[in-house]
């Protein structure tokens, strides 16, 4: 960074550690560096992913206003986490400040060599309804690699464990006697080394990078769509790896045959082994996984409070434990008792953005009644002729597997009793477990009801 950038970012400090506490300043702004400002963008770089979101929520504005009142313009800001800056000396550090960090770091733990997450294992992911199926096919994958699943390819919304599964694949075959070459990557940094391999005729050490492992993971796979000449090289490197009995899996946030812009020769090989989703999970693997990640970071926080958290936030297991993440680093930062009220006030925005996004029943039998042409009142009336009561069991179904109502809200929601959905659930239920076309119909339902409510 030039020196003029220095003297600017340092001016700014200097506005700032006027204008906050002492204290303030040296606990939020002092821990925060000037990565490079480039025209009217100012890169700032903190070590973690709890000072990122708070400066974000809480200090922004205030670092925004003082770079402009020492330089007479205006900066868009990019806040950026290096988890390399938590091995730096810090000699005010005290105590309380040390135990947070303990707690933020242990959330993300820096990647090791093979860039693999350490914390993302099989013994760390908890297993429920929702993700069973997944966590047993990548375990079948980590155990015998090329052998009775591949390519694996996860699918699933933002949060859900995908990154998690594939990474614990890679992490099971590192500590087998054989060990073998784990190749850990994105699509879009695939891209980028592609680009650097073409601008710098270095697309044969590329390829032997990525040819010659014995299990390539690659997540957002969907990253791929419409960029045909990555689609040509990725196509060429699948066709190696599997070929020599290799390991693929692949992860993306929709099933392959739905991602547009992709080739149908990939998509068919996608397709060539097994396509597993994971959903959202259910309130009570929710509470499990609120309790691992206490266990994990040695916390101590009341069981009615992780059920009020489970109960709210549902939509994905990263907002979920940055919530819990945030409570825990309060009670430290703070040394109070977590109590309801608190703990509401703490994650009202959290809270918000759940409720914003939350999936009604409504949403299911409007979602359904669209995709079989019916009307939503042909679902919740008295007929009974197959082509309606068929969708009207999986709009029960949906109901019970996608909101947390129990059987009798959804009766209520039908005009049905709750028997009634108990025998629709279990029906659709045993119906997907042998058709996959019924498993793919409801994908597809899931995600109509998904992005509708999204777009609330």
């Amino acid at each position: 960074m030039g020196q003029d950038n220095i003297k600017l970012w340092d001016g700014a400090c200097r506005h700032l550690k006027e204008t906050l506490p002492k204290d303030i300043f040296d606990k939020w702004i002092a821990v925060i560096q000037c990565r490079e400002i480039k025209e009217n963008q100012a890169i700032l770089v903190v070590g973690n992913d709890f000072y990122q979101s708070w400066l974000e929520e809480h200090y922004l504005p205030l670092i925004k206003n003082a770079l402009a009142v020492v330089s007479g313009r205006s900066f868009e800001l990019k806040l950026m986490v290096d988890y390399s800056l938590l091995a730096e000396p810090q000699e005010e550090a005290e105590s309380a400040k040390e135990k947070v960090r303990s707690i933020l770091t242990s959330k993300r733990a820096p990647e090791t060599k093979t860039n693999l997450n350490k914390n993302y294992t099989f013994d760390s992911f908890v297993v429920g309804p929702s993700n069973q199926f997944a966590h047993a096919a990548s375990m079948a994958s980590a155990q015998s690699p090329s052998r009775p699943y591949n390519p694996l390819f996860i699918y699933g919304g933002v949060g859900l464990g995908k990154t998690h599964l594939m990474q614990a694949i890679g992490q099971f075959i590192l500590t087998k006697k054989t060990r073998g070459k784990v190749c850990y990557t994105t699509s879009e940094a695939f891209l980028n080394e592609y680009i650097e391999a073409l601008q710098t005729n270095s697309l044969a050490k590329f390829r032997r990078k990525y040819r010659t492992v014995d299990a390539l993971l690659i997540d957002d796979i969907h990253f791929l769509a419409g960029k045909d000449r990555l689609q040509e090289e990725f196509f060429h490197t699948f066709n190696a790896i599997f070929e020599n009995h290799k390991q693929i899996v692949m992860t993306s946030d929709r099933p392959a045959g739905e991602l547009n812009g992709l080739a149908p020769r990939l998509v068919s090989r996608f397709e060539w082994g097994l396509v597993v989703e994971l959903e959202s999970p259910d309130v009570e693997t929710r509470v499990a996984i609120l309790r691992k990640k206490c266990e994990q970071l040695d916390l101590s926080i009341d069981q009615g409070l992780l059920f009020y958290i489970a109960e709210r936030i549902s939509s994905n297991i990263r907002r979920l434990e940055g919530a819990l993440i945030r409570v825990a680093s309060y009670v430290s930062l703070t040394g109070q008792q977590m109590d309801q009220a608190k703990l509401e006030y703490l994650l009202r925005d959290t809270l918000d953005q759940e409720k914003k996004h939350a999936i009604s029943i409504e949403s299911i039998q409007k979602t359904v009644a669209e995709h079989f042409d019916l009307r939503v009142g042909d679902l919740v009336g008295p007929r009974r002729p197959k082509n309606i009561a068929w969708p009207r069991q999986v709009a029960m179904y949906l109901s019970r597997t996608m909101t947390d109502n129990s059987f009798p809200v959804i009766g209520n929601a039908f005009s049905r009793n709750h028997a009634t959905v108990v025998h629709a659930c279990k029906t659709v239920e045993r119906e997907q477990a042998e058709d996959l076309k019924l498993r793919q119909t409801l994908s597809l339902l899931r995600q109509r009801v998904g992005h509708l409510a999204q777009a609330k």
